[in-house]
């Protein structure tokens, strides 16, 4: 009988797996500081040559973004009065004034409809059809979960054309629903596959136990098959809305207005005087939080407390 003893790594190579970590951070979270950092900026600020690491913050992105504004003369500016709110001031100064909201809070909360729906379906029929492949005997079953991964190698652009005739044809273009059951279809495949290895390391005999006590076999999934699966449902929620929630080109091609989400939306915003990228940082700032918050909600499924592939006596 062989035996093998693990060393302790020494305190230098601690040192230089936690320098290794820190950088790997710095590199990984710098985008998205500067992303947030361009939404304080000015318009001046944010295309300044070389970058301004040092400026003065303002509100001005995030107001540009969920209002429109119209330059007036002078004479007329100086009739409307001291300006009432600390928005109003902030765009006075630049001879603006607010005219309305803009659209970004519509499309922003059709993202919120589209991702999330779109997830709780894929979640729904992934959970359901991965249990039946992993517990039935289903007629070609290799080949049917082939045929449902091969959905995911063909490209975005190869499928647009078609699909934009077909829900031209059913009325689906620019429609919460058209766009929540293509989400839908396109992230089943995924959905399937993670959750089918899930379940597929959840013992049977926990089933057959509950059979056995009297369950149905509805009540054996629900009560017995979904607790344990929970680490798996909640990654697999993750990803699926990722995907629905960063999603472009389908929702180029097939919104318009009524249901276009924000990331077609966010690289139009035009100021008074062309591109403006403080409101595009700021609205790509706020873009970035329910994922973010989604995610830390469920990031203590993430972590795998079940062991798996054993049956506890």
């Amino acid at each position: 009988m062989s035996s093998y003893s693990v060393t302790e790594p020494s305190a230098r190579q601690k040192w230089f797996a936690g320098i290794l970590v820190v950088l790997y951070s710095v590199i990984t979270l710098l985008p998205l500081l500067w992303i947030i950092a361009t939404g304080f900026k000015s318009p001046a600020d944010a295309i300044s040559y070389p970058p301004k690491l040092v400026f003065q913050p303002t509100m001005e992105g995030y107001v540009n973004l969920f209002t429109t504004r119209t330059r007036v003369p002078e004479d007329q500016l100086r009739a409307l009065g001291k300006p009432t709110t600390w928005y109003d001031k902030l765009v006075r100064k630049d001879g603006l004034i607010i005219t309305g909201a803009s659209r970004f809070a519509q499309r922003f909360y059709n993202s919120v409809i589209i991702g999330f729906g779109s997830t709780v379906l894929c979640i729904v029929l992934g959970t359901t059809a991965a249990y039946a492949f992993s517990r039935f005997k289903v007629p070609l079953k290799d080949d049917l979960l082939f045929f449902i991964l091969s959905t995911r190698m063909m490209p975005p652009i190869a499928v647009a054309i078609p699909i934009f005739l077909m829900f031209r044809s059913l009325g689906l273009s620019d429609t919460h629903a058209g766009m929540i059951l293509l989400y839908t279809a396109v992230n089943l495949s995924l959905s399937v596959w993670l959750l089918k290895g899930f379940i597929d390391e959840i013992p049977i005999e926990y089933e057959e136990a509950a059979l056995i006590d009297g369950y149905t076999r509805f009540q054996a999934f629900y009560k017995v098959v979904l607790p344990q699966a929970v680490t798996g449902i909640a990654s697999t929620a993750i990803f699926c809305l990722i995907f629905a929630w960063n999603e472009y080109a389908f929702a180029v091609l097939l919104t318009s207005g009524n249901a276009q989400t924000a990331p077609p939306f966010i690289p139009t915003i035009i100021g008074v005087s062309g591109q403006d990228w403080p409101a595009v940082a700021a609205g790509a700032t706020i873009f970035l939080v329910p994922v973010m918050v989604f995610t830390i909600l469920l990031r203590k499924h993430l972590l795998r407390g079940i062991t798996f592939g054993a049956v506890r006596k």
